[in-house]
């Protein structure tokens, strides 16, 4: 049985930019802003954007 079109991914899917992002790509982000050091809290992180 063959997959439905729709449920293929294709070439543009795969270089789409995320907007929502890991925890650990939210801590590196705010890291790098100087607004968390080592020892806060990984719970309630503040709202972040993805870098370009």
């Amino acid at each position: 049985m063959s997959q439905h079109p729709s449920f293929k991914k294709g070439a543009a899917a795969a270089l789409r930019k995320r907007s929502v992002l890991k925890r650990f790509e939210r801590v590196d982000i705010l890291k790098s802003r100087g607004h968390w050091e080592e020892g806060d809290r990984v719970t309630g992180l503040r709202k972040t954007k993805p870098s370009e």
